[in-house]
């Protein structure tokens, strides 16, 4: 179809709709879409519909592809891009720029100054404009950055934290006698035997309590670099000939910091990293900088005191530079400019040196929406994921004013959101459905939000447009017991007391930054994981942020389920990670084709030898490079994309080989993995948390944060567990249309009721409103928050005043409380 050739049709230069035609990506059947430019648009429907897959992976991956047209070959091997999308044609595409929720590989050296450059200019202020020492050399913006070697700590190499360890975390109990295991930090079993035996053979004391043992010895025992060997004569038992054999010492120390750098095991490697104490750098005392860098300042502050500080206060700092002139004034004004962008966006808690490991998707986003405000851009699509993720009610009004901001500056908004508070606001909204997967990937509806009312099929009206009365509320459940931290001090939670009734669901609210998930993810669940670790030392770090605990012993189990990916490879799928795909692999190997000849349950694993296929190794597509062109994928020619040889697609289960039972959704694998009790379980709990819709073999790289965090949660719910468990969930919501999260809360509800404790941190008020207990944390964020500004049913913190309380209010009016 060519526009030109229908005179309804606008020319292409003056059409004002992007004009989709027969897109057919994953899930999409042949879709036919206009979408208006100039607008702010919203892509609706259920997690799994086929949303993202016409907003990301065919509208901006086509603009993207045309971008990568216009630029010289050789220029284009050296960027990373996809393939073309599966689309007849799309008219009307401007130039667009992706945000997405996706994180890059997390480095700590990788900051809030680094992903919005203000730490560019914050250094080339300190470099044109700062207050040198008498006699002192005027430095490159280069030396105030601890990333280069110019400004970089000699001592922790810019990281401002060191990792040693000490006599106290080599030794916790020193009552003990190093026969009777002293020294934890050595291995266990025979190589823990071992280091012993050859330190009696050295002649030192291992019968004697460690505290009694010259200072000498000790210090010798834990801390020498010397690798003696000696002869060891082991004690011999009655039923076993143990030879004399040469054994080589190593001391504590040594053994610790050789796993913790060289060991392949996750486990070895965590165990050893018990035993490390991690601190400030005595050099730089933290602050990352040469001293020579340190020693210049501006308003009275060295740049390290500035990066601290949260934006907001650093913004205060730098006004009054704005009144004189020159490089400070110039480059000041540009700073506040940046920063007051983000604070709009709820952003002013955040310092520019945090991590950025240590935000949230959303944050991220929001960091980078600030920037794109910042660019002067105009007649671009912006394709945003999510941009309300992770944000309190109380700060979607202030995104929905940045939005406006770009869209008035004229730009395009094509936003792909669950949010009901954006849905009502845009100007457009297209509507992907009905259901997820295969059952999914039709367009509903496109146009003005009013319209869809009239539409009966779609999952999203009745939460646009609430109709009949409310439900009548549940009432709250009566706790079986508190679990009480005192005296919780770590990131803005300074001696904070909190109470977590046990055997009921309690929702942690608060604004971005109030300190929820420190509370939560860190002070409770890293206390009860100590407190379960029968082999952890001192409590680990949890031990040194909570002062006291009472109500641990009714905990017998803890589980963490968050929204990290559950692979970052293909290889890693959702059948490998359930263990679902262990089932399969056993039925293929029972088949009397796979007996006849030899195969093992291995055969039918893609990961190792024998079965897979060896020219993709596995991988289903090889790499091909194109000279003076991109490198591309391309399904392997030898298996077509079944990942295995021949001889194992021979062997078939109820005909299907296991390449094709792979490709089947959950909601087919129900039916035809019916008889074997392995699977079903675990297929059925699947379905249970909405997953029905994804293929076995769907590769976590393909999984959104919120499909990774259901696919864990119905992991733990196929297990069958006896005692008390704690369930903690960070924003569980996230990702997830509303009717698919009255799904997800019907579960953990149901494990509340069958006598565990589930704590969320939340910022959909419907699941705050829905819970027997609320912590609501604040006031603010960063310094201004940290406290608990109200606790207790949802009802008494609706009435208690602070940020929270309105949105809670309006949501048990509409939940009937």
């Amino acid at each position: 179809m060519t526009p030109s050739a229908d005179p309804a049709t606008p020319h292409p230069a003056h059409d004002p709709f992007v004009r989709v035609r027969g897109a057919r990506e994953h899930n999409l059947r042949g879709v036919d879409v206009d979408i208006p430019r100039d607008a702010l648009v919203v892509f609706a429907g259920v997690s799994g519909s086929g949303k993202s897959s016409l907003a990301f992976g065919t509208v901006y991956a086509e603009a993207q592809r045309r971008y990568f047209e216009s630029v010289a070959p050789y220029a284009r091997r050296l960027i990373h891009q996809v393939g073309a999308p599966k689309v007849g044609e799309i008219t009307g595409l401007p130039p667009a720029v992706a945000l997405e929720q996706r994180r890059s590989a997390p480095t700590s050296r990788s900051s809030v100054g680094t992903v919005t450059t203000l730490s560019n200019s914050l250094r080339m202020l300190f470099s044109r404009a700062g207050a040198y020492p008498e006699g002192a050399a005027r430095l490159d913006s280069d030396a105030f950055s601890p990333n280069t070697p110019a400004g970089a700590c000699p001592e922790c190499h810019g990281l401002g934290r060191v990792h040693r360890v000490t006599e106290e975390s080599l030794v916790p109990d020193p009552s003990l006698s190093v026969r009777e295991g002293a020294v934890a930090a050595w291995p266990g079993a025979w190589q823990g035997k071992n280091l012993r035996d050859i330190l009696a053979a050295l002649g030192h004391d291992v019968d004697r309590p460690w505290r009694e043992l010259p200072a000498a010895d000790r210090e010798w025992i834990l801390f020498t670099d010397e690798q003696p060997v000696v002869t060891v004569h082991p004690v011999r038992d009655a039923d076993r000939i143990q030879r004399p054999y040469k054994g080589t010492y190593m001391s504590a120390k040594r053994y610790v910091l050789h796993t913790v750098a060289e060991s392949r095991s996750a486990a070895l490697r965590a165990r050893a990293e018990r035993h490390m104490v991690t601190g400030p750098c005595p050099v730089c005392d933290g602050r990352r900088l040469r001293p020579e860098a340190l020693a210049v300042t501006f308003a009275g502050h060295d740049i390290a005191t500035l990066a601290a500080m949260p934006l907001s206060g650093l913004a205060a700092t730098l006004r009054p530079a704005l009144d004189g002139d020159g490089a400070a004034a110039t480059l000041a004004a540009d700073l506040v400019a940046r920063i007051e962008v983000l604070t709009e966006l709820g952003l002013g808690y955040l310092g520019m040196d945090r991590p950025t490991p240590t935000l949230s998707s959303g944050e991220l986003q929001r960091l980078r929406l600030a920037t794109q405000l910042r660019s002067g851009l105009f007649g671009v699509v912006y394709v945003l994921d999510e941009p309300s993720a992770g944000l309190h009610p109380a700060d979607s009004a202030a995104l929905l004013t940045v939005l406006d901001r770009l869209k008035a500056a004229g730009n395009s908004l094509f936003v792909v959101e669950h949010h009901m508070d954006v849905v009502r606001r845009a100007d457009w909204i297209v509507e992907v459905g009905p259901h997820a997967g295969e059952h999914g990937g039709r367009i509903l509806y496109s146009g003005p939000v009013a319209g869809l009312a009239d539409v009966a099929a779609s999952a999203t009206r009745r939460f646009v447009f609430p109709e009949g009365p409310a439900a009548e509320p549940r009432a709250p459940r009566r706790p079986s017991g508190t679990l009480r931290l005192r005296g919780i001090t770590r990131h803005n939670l300074q001696g904070l007391d909190a109470d977590f009734p046990l055997g009921v669901f309690t929702a942690v609210t608060g604004v971005s930054g109030s300190g929820k998930s420190t509370l939560v993810g860190q002070a409770l669940a890293d206390t009860v994981a100590a407190h379960l670790d029968e082999t952890a030392e001192n409590g680990g770090t949890a031990g040194r942020a909570v002062r006291a605990a009472e109500g641990l012993d009714a905990v017998h189990r803890l589980v963490r389920v968050d929204q990290k990916p559950i692979g970052r490879t293909p290889r890693s799928n959702l059948a490998t990670y359930t263990g679902l795909f262990d089932a399969v692999r056993k039925v293929f190997a029972a088949t009397d084709g796979a007996r006849e000849r030899g195969y093992t349950a291995g055969r039918f694993s893609f990961n190792v030898t024998g079965g897979r296929c060896e020219v993709c190794q596995g991988e289903g597509f090889v790499a091909v490079e194109l000279l003076f062109l991109p490198g591309a994928y391309a399904p392997c020619d030898a298996c077509r994309g079944a990942r295995y040889n021949p001889g194992t697609l021979e062997i078939t289960y109820r005909g299907r080989n296991v390449a094709e039972v792979l490709d089947l959704t959950v909601d087919a694998a129900v039916g035809f993995l019916a008889d074997v009790p392995a699977a079903r379980r675990g297929l059925r709990t699947l379905q249970d948390v909405g997953l029905g819709y994804l293929r076995l073999g769907q590769p976590a790289t393909e999984l959104s944060g919120g499909e990774a965090q259901r696919i864990k949660l119905a992991t733990e719910l196929q297990r069958t567990h006896r005692g008390h468990t704690l369930y903690v969930l960070d924003e569980p919501t996230t990702g997830l249309h509303p009717a698919d999260t009255e799904l997800l809360l019907r579960q953990l509800h149901g494990l509340v009721d069958a006598g565990n404790t589930v704590v969320v941190v939340e910022h959909d008020m419907a699941v705050a409103a829905g819970a027997d207990h609320v912590i609501d944390m604040g006031p603010g964020g960063g310094a201004a928050g940290g406290r608990i500004v109200a606790a207790g049913v949802p009802r008494e913190v609706a009435g208690a005043g602070g940020a929270t309380a309105p949105y809670l209010l309006a949501a048990l009016g509409s939940a009937g409380g």
